[in-house]
């Protein structure tokens, strides 16, 4: 299908491009740079883009540990190059490893991150390297050399707010959070540990922050080969420099002169006193996953899935498969039309897909309804049968879908779909316990403290003593020094 540009986008790209194209001065650089969005452009674009950012991450539900975030964040944006655009900082209710900033201020940074940084001078290091992106006008930099390319797609997005022609949070939320060039990481870096001495920070930790997290992402990158799934790693220059790396040595002892002369501690203490009882893994509004079987505190349902499939508690959805990925079965929820009942649901959700087997199901007391799709889209990229199931509880429909990579073993797994269907029901009052999170905790460290021991008490699954050291910066083999407050998992 052809798609058909109408002639005043035609003329209004061109007059988009008269009026916002050409050169303006870089706020950091004092340099002029070619740009096709105004300042104000910027900020809208940035605005439109962050409800996306927190439905499809969601925000954490702490509030002093909010305010403590966006405190220090906009301690450091006041300090900025761009001390009069208006920031917005949100800590993610993710446990990915990341932070990241959109266009015109909003800078976003996970609890995940939160979990691995020691002091509020590296919490500073992560927030005035995003902040860095966003006084520099990196986003709109690297969208206006991208312009000849995607000026189609860019320009009649922002003009008509059409989802088909530009997606906006796709732009915005993800071809930036996936990383800018290795110059502007690294200018990022140099403008950040510049703010961090502007505050009384030392630049140091900059450095600090680069060891810890790469670190980090080597422990993940095995894990995750290991699980079979991608690996949660920080986008940015972090992620892509040694701690050694001469460039970005050389800007963070630079940036030491931009010091104000008065040092501030570090800060260690009081951050790690605000991360106390912070989730590591999932949280308990995500859902946490046991083994084999799920758990929702916040929904009060629980499902078990096959014993030996592995288990993934994804944002829109939790998914079962077996370590073959041959077989996949997952659940999701939402709230159904008033009115609709499971039958109709599953109906309009299958429309036009011929079904077989179609039956009302009740499963532990709660109605549902049944069927199995003869030919739909499936997880692979072919299409064949898959059973679908419909269960109303508490105001929620929960989907479920359950399929094979080859369609002539659809019969023989049927019946496990089916079982593990039967599984979804309410929480029993003993089990809300199954449904709250690891959590970390501070203990202080005695003269005869090792990681080791406090690993055997914890209930970390997989490398406990090698988390507890990346948790607390005595990764690879270091031990404690007596009398400081040290991160566990409980």
């Amino acid at each position: 299908m052809s798609m058909i540009v109408r002639p005043w986008v035609l003329a209004a790209i061109v007059a988009f491009g008269a009026a916002a194209g050409g050169c303006a001065t870089n706020p950091v650089t004092g340099k002029s740079d070619v740009v096709m969005m105004s300042e104000a452009q910027e900020i809208e674009l940035g605005r439109k883009a962050h409800p996306q950012v927190l439905q499809q991450y969601g925000r954490y539900a702490d509030e002093e540990l909010q305010a403590y975030v966006s405190d220090l964040g906009r301690r450091i944006a006041a300090a900025s190059h761009r001390p009069g655009l208006e920031f917005t900082f949100t800590v993610l209710d993710s446990e990915e490893i990341n932070a990241f900033a959109l266009p015109g201020g909003y800078v976003y940074i996970t609890r995940g991150i939160m979990a691995y940084l020691n002091s509020e001078a590296e919490l500073a290091a992560v927030l005035g390297h995003e902040i860095g992106h966003v006084t520099a006008r990196h986003s709109v930099r690297q969208q206006s050399g991208a312009a000849a390319a995607g000026i189609g797609a860019t320009v009649i997005g922002i003009l008509t707010g059409s989802g088909d022609l530009a997606n906006v949070a796709n732009m915005a939320g993800t071809a930036l959070v996936r990383g800018y060039g290795r110059d502007m990481e690294l200018e990022a870096d140099s403008i950040g540990a510049t703010y961090l001495a502007r505050l009384g920070y030392d630049p140091e930790a900059m450095i600090d922050v680069v060891r810890l997290l790469k670190n980090q992402e080597m422990l993940e990158l095995q894990l995750a080969r290991q699980e079979g799934r991608e690996p949660r790693v920080y986008h940015g220059l972090f992620s892509t420099h040694p701690d050694n790396d001469t460039r970005l040595r050389e800007v963070v002892a630079s940036a030491g002169t931009a010091g104000a002369g008065a040092k501030l501690p570090d800060g260690r203490d009081a951050y790690l006193k605000r991360i106390d009882g912070l989730p590591l893994g999932a949280s308990r509004e995500q859902g946490v996953v046991r083994g084999s079987r799920f758990y929702h505190g916040t929904l009060g349902i629980t499902l078990a899935f096959p014993t030996g499939w592995v288990v993934q508690n994804l944002p829109t959805k939790v998914v079962g498969h077996t370590p073959q990925k041959d077989a996949v079965l997952q659940v999701s929820a939402a709230a159904p039309p008033q009115g609709v009942q499971p039958r109709e649901l599953l109906a309009k959700t299958l429309a036009g897909v011929p079904l077989a087997a179609a039956e009302p199901i009740e499963v532990n007391g709660l109605r549902g309804y049944t069927a199995v799709a003869r030919d739909v889209a499936l997880p692979w990229g072919n299409r064949g049968p898959a059973r679908y199931a419909v269960v109303y509880y508490n105001g929620l429909a929960y989907l479920f879908m359950g399929a094979t990579r080859l369609n002539a073993a659809m019969d023989a797994t049927d019946p496990l779909f089916l079982s593990s269907i039967k599984t979804f029901r309410r929480l029993r009052e003993n089990e809300f316990k199954f449904a709250e999170p690891n959590r970390i905790r501070l203990v202080r460290a005695g003269p005869g403290t090792r990681i080791e021991t406090l690993a055997a008490r914890s209930p970390i699954e997989k490398y406990p003593v090698e988390r507890l050291r990346l948790l607390n910066d005595l990764y690879p083999d270091r031990e404690p020094a007596p009398g400081t407050w040290l991160k566990v998992v409980q």
